[in-house]
């Protein structure tokens, strides 16, 4: 469960990716001593004294054509907008800029809590450095040093500080699901079809809006939450235009969604974002629908739907699980196929197999086909037991994890589909050792 955001801001070549990997502890940005650098993924998962938060790198959001202050200033909104808590990062080496005073500026008056990092104190006699930052006003600066791992401890303390107190689930029993997609491919009009109804989603006030606008509703006497990314909206659509924002946007929806529909334009047809943000939600274990919009802009005979059917499956390779809906926001056509997918995903989501029968089918599954040998070991599989639903996670006792090649994994995913459905959810597989 996320219990938090931190946004690391600041001025480029401060160190930012390199903290970043620190704090969720993998080599995920691009680190080089090259100003402006980070093209990476700019979100990642960490956790701390507990607790699970999310971290993004505001460094990956870049602006084309846009001056180098603008582009500051629009990471440092979209910090604003998103974070629970902000590491403001600067560099110790290289003394106070007229920059890192800009951005504080700016920081103090989003009245969120900024914690301010002194990146680069790599050693004893730089210590005194931190000293001129007290000047930004955003109190005590926090010695730290990227790639000797100083002060990350301390910077996290204070971050986790600042999280909000666990919040109630408000929606306890209720199907939550989301939809996500590049901007125009409909899903706000896909939201209103579903509704039934024309609701404004978007007003014309300046300013940002942190949450998703959630809409619980009630369909055949099941309860429902539709989880809206509404984003920052502002003139200019800036922010709609960065592909890496709305991939951010739709990442908060997925975490608290049960079902993630992923909508793709028919008219335009599959994109590299499409698939990006899609694995996003595979990651995240969710249940997962592909929604193709848009179908009465489809010129189509009675070959169309497989064929396009056919090529989803090949651009969208691992989820092969998923199933697909073919709909038009637009005419309202077969949105009403959607509902019940989601509750049959949903449903699958939650299956929970006996032990008994669970172990009867992957003893079956090894017999008929015996696990492949390697190094001259062969792997041996003892007993499975499910740990977890949503989604359904299997661990298998075995003789040595390390000969449970992903082949023989996949064989062990596809037997258990066949044998209890688990249509539209991951299958999380995992090997220990028995002892």
């Amino acid at each position: 469960m996320i219990h938090g955001t931190v946004a690391i801001v600041g001025r480029p070549n401060v160190g930012k990716s390199t903290i970043f990997n620190r704090m969720i502890g993998e080599r995920k940005s691009i680190v080089e001593d090259q100003p402006g650098v980070t093209r990476d993924r700019i979100y990642g998962k960490g956790e701390w004294l507990t607790k699970e938060f999310r971290l993004i790198d505001t460094g990956g959001i870049q602006l084309e054509q846009q001056p180098f202050s603008e582009e500051i200033r629009v990471q440092v909104e979209i910090a604003i907008a998103e974070a629970d808590a902000i590491l403001f990062l600067v560099n110790g080496r290289e003394g106070l800029t007229t920059e890192d005073q800009a951005i504080a500026r700016l920081l103090q008056k989003a009245k969120k809590p900024v914690v301010l990092g002194v990146n680069k104190i790599d050693d004893l006699h730089l210590q005194d450095a931190i000293y001129e930052f007290y000047a930004l006003g955003l109190g005590d600066p926090i010695a730290m040093s990227g790639s000797h791992g100083i002060g990350i401890g301390d910077a996290l303390d204070a971050l986790v500080a600042h999280f909000p107190e666990k919040e109630t689930n408000e929606y306890e029993g209720m199907t939550k699901f989301c939809l996500i997609g590049r901007p125009n491919v409909g899903k706000s009009s896909l939201v209103n079809a579903i509704l039934k109804q024309e609701r404004v989603i978007v007003s014309d006030v300046e300013g940002t809006t942190r949450d998703a606008i959630d809409t619980p509703f009630q369909s055949d006497g099941k309860d429902y939450v539709v989880i809206d990314t509404a984003g920052i909206r502002k003139r200019g659509k800036v922010y709609e235009n960065i592909e890496k924002y709305s991939v951010l946007r739709a990442m908060s929806a997925i975490e608290r969604s049960d079902v993630v529909l992923v909508v793709i334009d028919g008219e335009s047809g599959v994109r590299e974002q499409d698939k990006h943000v899609a694995g996003y939600a595979h990651e995240a274990g969710k249940g997962i629908i592909l929604v193709y919009n848009k179908w009465d802009a489809v010129e189509k005979d009675e070959h169309t739907m497989h064929q396009i059917e056919k090529k989803l499956r090949q651009e969208f390779i691992y989820l092969s699980y998923a199933p697909i809906a073919f709909v038009s926001a637009l005419t309202k056509a077969r949105v009403q196929t959607l509902l019940p997918l989601i509750d049959a995903v949903h449903d699958a989501s939650l299956l929970r197999i006996q032990t008994n029968v669970l172990n009867e089918v992957i003893m079956d599954a090894q017999l008929m086909t015996p696990p492949p040998t390697r190094n001259g070991k062969q792997l041996k599989i003892y007993y499975a037991s499910q740990v977890a639903t949503a989604p359904p996670t299997i661990v298998l006792f075995v003789n040595d994890p390390e000969l449970l090649h992903f082949s023989y994994k996949r064989f062990i995913e596809n037997t258990l589909r066949e044998a209890f459905g688990f249509e539209g959810t991951t299958i999380r597989i995992l090997a220990r050792e028995r002892k």
